[in-house]
């Protein structure tokens, strides 16, 4: 018994450090929380190898603006 409690709490562990290494790399906590707890270490490697996405400028529509440059 103790060995299940021993590597749920490493899995849930894990899986916390990876939300907070996923939000550091712009991508959501929440997904990959979720992630985590179901592939664990491989989530880890997944986060830490894949680049961090680009950026997207925010449009002007979303600011009130026009689409259209004058």
């Amino acid at each position: 018994m103790d060995e299940y409690v021993s590597s749920g709490t490493f899995w849930f562990t894990l899986a916390v450090i990876n939300a907070g290494l996923a939000e550091q790399k712009n991508r959501s906590r929440w997904i990959w929380f979720l992630v985590s707890i179901l592939l664990g270490p491989i989530a880890t490697v997944l986060i830490v190898v894949w680049r961090a996405p680009e950026p997207v400028a925010p449009s002007l529509a979303h600011r009130g603006g026009s689409r259209y440059r004058t």
